[in-house]
Formats: structure tokens, C-alpha cells, sequence
């Protein structure tokens, strides 16, 4: 009998950890095989699928047989629709040529890693933060450095701390506004310090924009949208990363974008040629779409929407005793302190999940800043299912 040999693997994978959330959702849908009801405030996936003129753009371009691969960067067509989102949300002239349409955020993360980490390279972010931000960097070779950052500063990253863990070997800063797990964003004060310090020292700085639609109490921009400034209002020179995901609601389609300097545009051109060869054909023409009156008109009311149920979730939780120590203004988490009635996040979900059949996210995913005392919860699910997962958490714990 032939035995099987395993090829040797690369090193990098030692730095690369599974997606927990991932993982606890394939517990929970084992249950659910197994007949039991559950409600999933895991994954930060919107109940809203996209607007039916979304949904018929898309079938549009089948029926046209436009279904053939596109330039590297998108559709032309598409790249001009969103620097003109840009102009109406933000009150910012942005060149069509500067932006990347991209497979999803990660699509962007990963040839914004590509272009900016080399081997041994750091890039210094929040503690917390998405985990698989840490491991696109890790990915390339490089070092993501996580920094505490407690809820007295919104866990978020101040000046302060990049000019101390700033080292020789450091490339740039990854920041995320509003964050995942959090839903906090950074204050543009800090952000602008941020970015002076960074570009002082020759570095990148990346801003991960994806929540930017779903903020609810932070200042507006100019923009006609209500929602607030962009990086990019601080600095051309930041390069932020943006997707159709969340605010959007086209999380299966793997649709996002980014906006580079000029400089960049051939260096991510040609990497996304090679990588990727192009996004979505038919993701990207219905997501033309996005951009009309009646689209955006709904996405407004969905956003009305994550504010209401995170409007009720927040007191819902502190009565349960969990508390909230900073109050989310975006996105659609919650990271909720459990230690009033559990030793540790991952004691709490497992019972949650074994015996009340509400699906959380503990807290280690997202870094080691005391994250086993955190656990994150996503109210991207319908108001009655969040109204019922209370329900069966007050039974749980009381």
C-alpha cells in the first residue's frame, strides 16, 4: 500500500489562526441540521438582500450576455459612478482613475498588502480588531503589531501610540472606522495626527471604510448622505478601502473597492492582473445600481433600521448584564463585557449556543487585550429574532 506524503507547507501558515467565528457558526449549523431553531448574532452578514433594481441590473447584464471579463480596475463605468458617490456623500473630487473596483474588502486588503508589506515588514493596528486583517499582513510576510487600545480611547488608536511602537521596521497602519468588533470610530482629530505622523516616516497609511455608511451618531460630512468624512477629506495621499457588503447588502456578491493616489494606480493594476484578472462581471453592473435614487433611498432606511436595533439591543444587553463599556456609532456590533456573568467569553457562547441556541462571537478572534472577557454580538438580524435571542439569554442567565 502507497502511503501519502504531505508536501511541506509554507511557514507563514504558523501566523495565520482559524476564523473562530467561522468555526462556532459550523457548530451552529450542526445544531440547526439537527432541528433546533437558532439565532445567529454572529456573522456580520444584513438580513436585507440587495433592492430588487440591484437584483435586476444584475439579470440585465446576463440577458445582454455582458458576462465576459472586464479590465483589471472594473468597469470604467462603475469606477465613475462611485467617484461621483464620492462627490455627493463626501464633497470630494475624486478621479475616477483613482479608484480600484476590487473582489469584496478582502479582495482589497489582499492587493493592498501585496503592494505595501514586504517580508518582515510591521503594520501596526487596534487591539482589538478584525482578525483577518492581521492575517493579510501575515500573509505577505509581514508582522501585523497589535496595540491595546481599551474602551477610554474607543478602542481605537491614538497619535500617541503609533509615534511610541513606531520602529524601524515599520511600514504603515491599518485603521478601521467604524471597527469591527466594536462599532467605534476614531475621532478625525486623532485620525489626522495619525496620518501627519505616518507620512513623516515615509509610511502607508489604510483605512477600512466598509462600516463608513452604517454610522448613526458621529458629525456629518458636507455630503448629501449624512454620513461623516472620509479619510480621504484628510488626506488624498490615505488610501481607504470600501465594499458593497455591508451598507450596500451585497455580501455574496464580493464587490469592493479602493481609492489609491494617483501614483499607485499601475502598481495595483498590475497586481490585480495577475491576481485576480477582474472582479465580478455581473456583481459589477448591478452594483451600478447602487448608486440611483431608489436604491440609495433604501439603503437610507435600512440604516434607520441597524440604529433602531441597536437601539434596543444596547439597554437589552446591559440588563442582562453585559455590559457595553462605549456605546457603538456604526457598523452593526456590539462588544459586550461578560464578566458579571460568565469566567470568559468563550464559556458564555458555548452555553449560549448549546442551551439557548443564540449564536455569539467570543472575543479572542479579535486580538489579546483582554478579549476573553469581551464577546461580540451582531444585531445584523431581524428585530423580532433579536427580541427573541434576549428572551432566551434572560433565561440563560438568570
Amino acid at each position: 500500500m502507497m502511503h501519502s506524503i504531505s508536501p511541506a507547507l509554507a511557514h507563514r501558515l504558523r501566523s495565520i489562526q482559524p476564523f473562530l467565528a467561522m468555526e462556532l457558526v459550523k457548530q451552529a449549523d450542526a445544531l440547526k441540521n439537527a432541528g433546533h431553531d437558532m439565532i445567529y448574532l454572529a456573522i456580520g452578514e444584513p438580513d436585507f438582500t440587495a433592492p430588487e433594481i440591484v437584483q435586476r441590473a444584475a439579470y440585465a447584464a446576463m440577458q445582454r450576455g455582458d458576462t465576459g471579463y472586464t479590465p483589471a480596475l472594473g468597469l470604467w463605468p462603475l469606477r465613475e459612478k462611485i467617484a461621483d458617490f464620492y462627490a455627493r456623500a463626501y464633497g470630494l473630487p475624486i478621479d475616477p482613475r483613482r479608484v480600484v473596483v476590487t473582489a469584496g474588502a478582502s479582495g482589497a486588503l489582499l492587493l493592498a498588502c501585496a503592494a505595501l508589506v514586504g517580508a518582515g515588514d510591521e503594520v501596526l493596528m487596534p487591539d482589538p480588531s478584525y482578525p483577518c486583517n492581521r492575517h493579510f499582513v501575515a500573509a505577505f510576510d509581514g508582522i501585523a503589531r497589535l496595540i491595546d487600545c481599551g474602551p477610554e480611547q474607543r478602542y481605537q488608536l491614538s497619535a500617541k501610540q503609533v509615534q511610541h511602537h513606531w520602529q524601524a521596521s515599520t511600514r504603515g497602519v491599518l485603521i478601521a472606522s467604524p471597527s469591527n468588533p466594536t462599532g467605534t470610530s476614531i475621532s478625525t482629530i486623532e485620525l489626522h495626527q495619525i496620518i501627519g505622523l505616518v507620512k513623516q516616516r515615509g509610511g502607508f497609511v489604510l483605512v477600512d471604510e466598509i462600516y463608513q455608511g452604517l454610522s448613526y451618531d458621529v458629525p456629518h460630512s458636507s455630503g448629501n448622505y449624512g454620513f461623516p468624512d472620509s479619510a480621504l477629506s484628510l488626506d488624498p495621499d490615505v488610501i481607504t478601502l470600501n465594499s458593497f457588503s455591508k451598507f450596500f447588502c451585497m455580501t455574496g456578491w464580493r464587490l469592493g473597492w479602493l481609492v489609491v493616489p494617483e501614483s499607485l494606480v499601475a502598481v495595483f493594476e498590475k497586481l490585480a492582473q495577475n491576481l485576480f484578472i477582474c472582479p465580478s462581471t455581473i456583481a459589477q453592473h448591478a452594483a451600478m445600481a447602487c448608486f440611483s435614487d431608489e436604491a440609495l433611498d433604501i439603503y437610507q432606511q435600512r440604516r434607520a433600521e441597524f440604529k433602531r436595533r441597536r437601539d434596543f439591543l444596547v439597554p437589552a444587553f446591559e440588563s442582562l448584564g453585559l455590559s457595553i463599556p462605549v456605546l457603538p456609532d456604526g457598523a452593526f456590533y456590539l462588544w459586550a463585557d461578560v464578566r458579571q456573568v460568565a469566567d470568559n467569553s468563550q464559556e458564555l457562547a458555548q452555553r449560549a449556543m448549546q442551551q439557548a441556541h443564540v449564536v455569539l462571537v467570543p472575543g479572542a478572534d479579535f486580538g489579546q487585550a483582554q478579549t476573553q472577557y469581551y464577546i461580540r454580538a451582531s444585531y445584523a438580524t431581524a428585530f423580532s429574532r433579536l427580541q427573541e435571542a434576549v428572551d432566551r439569554l434572560s433565561r440563560l442567565l438568570n
